[in-house]
């Protein structure tokens, strides 16, 4: 995998963008040396900007006023731009509509591909009560734009289900946008005492899994239970049509 750009975009916050981020970076990361670049444009949670081995980089777009200029997403471009290598995007809610907007209107998808990049979005559906909403921001998404896509899929906050057992990739919102999904990525929801406490030991550390594993504070289980999750979403990750 050389140059390429991946977005990270859900307009639903608390939703797992973060997440999604730093799995996919160790992905790319472990697969051929090629350099890898992550930024991270939330400016109100910049978590992804708080894993030191990941080296990102905080794009500052909010104003001393608080407002967000839509300029200053320039600099995430030019940065982009001026190398080679793969790139991730984290973005936050609160910079989802700016960043689209931004990225809608000066055709930057198009600069993109014009340059040598391939641009993959990376769209997030949750379960349980976040699926309605998650699934709107899906469709509008896919809509909005001609790029590939790839779906998350996260169990953490309930089935992908509707009401009446339907799947979300049975749904029509999914079976009208399925042809520029280039694959899918599931979240498995796990027993919550064991896997779920170890990720969220890992993650509020803000650990890479290579860090975890050589870090004395987890244990062997703990190691590998870390280790089960992540085998699993890069198997799932190497299945996609890159």
């Amino acid at each position: 995998m050389q140059n390429t750009v991946h977005f990270i975009l859900q307009g639903k916050g608390g939703i797992g963008k973060t997440l999604v981020s730093t799995l996919l970076a160790q992905w790319i990361g472990g697969k051929d040396g090629t350099p890898l670049r992550c930024y991270d444009t939330d400016q109100e949670n910049a978590t992804f900007s708080r894993y030191k081995a990941m080296n990102v980089k905080h794009v500052p777009v909010m104003t001393d006023a608080r407002n967000i200029d839509p300029k200053r997403f320039d600099a995430l471009m030019i940065d982009i731009l001026e190398e080679d290598g793969n790139c991730v995007v984290d973005n936050g809610a609160n910079t989802f509509s700016p960043l689209m907007g931004y990225l809608l209107e000066n055709d930057c998808f198009s600069l993109l591909q014009e340059s040598g990049r391939k641009v993959y979005i990376h769209t997030i559906v949750g379960g349980g009560d976040t699926l309605h909403d998650t699934a709107t921001g899906f469709v509008a998404t896919a809509q909005a734009t001609t790029v590939p896509l790839v779906l998350w899929q996260n169990e953490h906050f309930g089935l992908l289900q509707s009401a009446s057992g339907k799947q979300f990739v049975e749904s029509q919102s999914y079976s009208d946008n399925r042809a520029r999904v280039k694959g899918s990525i599931t979240l498995s929801q796990r027993n919550p005492d064991t896997f779920g406490a170890d990720v969220k030991k890992m993650n509020t550390a803000r650990l890479t899994m290579q860090e975890v594993l050589q870090n004395d504070k987890f244990n062997i289980m703990e190691k590998q239970r870390i280790k089960v999750v992540y085998r699993d979403i890069f198997e799932q990750l190497d299945k996609v049509q890159w």
